[in-house]
């Protein structure tokens, strides 16, 4: 359960309680934009679905740039405060998830700069299964420590690339909407972020640099 507390710009407290957690790929009904645009309008349950459909995968891409999870909740909260107050500036001709995400990745950056965050990140477990960790569990735990150790030594754009292509399925486009940035940008900081992690990971999975 998510609970966001909000602000109207009439100086009201509005708790928006969400009770669970969609998927963030496949069919959506209603579409995020209509559901965008009437929160625009003032309408809290309407933004309750937005909170409920991305609360997930806001908090995982925080929790890959600040490395903990309470600090990735406080960003979360952080983020949709700020979507939530910025409404007005959204364009629905737009897919809604990119501009949400750019809000997200702005508020874990401020946040892991407020705070000088020295963690290292631990990605969502989709991306360590990915890793093939060895069978046993002894060896998972070295390669899930190792993991972590080798997302910290990533820089900040790098780790935040890799994250939302591997583990969350964004599109190289996508991410360079997010991140700003080219795509060809992106590519590199992808390809150059999955180098170091399997240089890094190579004698815990039996391979070579």
């Amino acid at each position: 359960m998510t609970t966001i507390a909000l602000t109207t710009a009439a100086g009201h407290g509005v708790e928006l309680v969400t009770h669970r957690e969609q998927p963030t790929t496949g069919t959506r009904d209603p579409a995020d934009s209509g559901l965008a645009a009437a929160a625009k309008d003032g309408d809290q349950e309407a933004f309750g679905i937005l909170v409920d459909r991305y609360a997930g995968v806001v908090r995982r891409v925080a929790r890959s740039i600040l490395g903990n999870g309470f600090d990735a909740d406080d960003a979360a909260q952080d983020a949709f405060l700020s979507a939530w107050r910025n409404l007005d500036r959204f364009d629905p001709r737009r897919p809604f998830r990119p501009w949400l995400m750019r809000i997200a990745v702005n508020a874990a950056t401020d946040l892991y700069r407020r705070r000088k965050v020295r963690h290292a990140s631990t990605l969502p477990e989709t991306l360590e299964d990915r890793a093939a960790g060895p069978d046993r569990e002894t060896d998972r735990s070295l390669l899930r420590q190792r993991l972590s150790e080798a997302l910290s030594e990533l820089s900040e754009r790098q780790r935040l690339a890799v994250t939302m292509f591997d583990a969350e399925g964004y599109s190289h486009a996508d991410i360079a909407e997010i991140m700003d940035v080219p795509v060809g940008t992106v590519r590199s900081l992808v390809f150059h972020a999955r180098r170091a992690l399997r240089e890094a990971l190579a004698p815990y999975r039996g391979g070579s640099t």
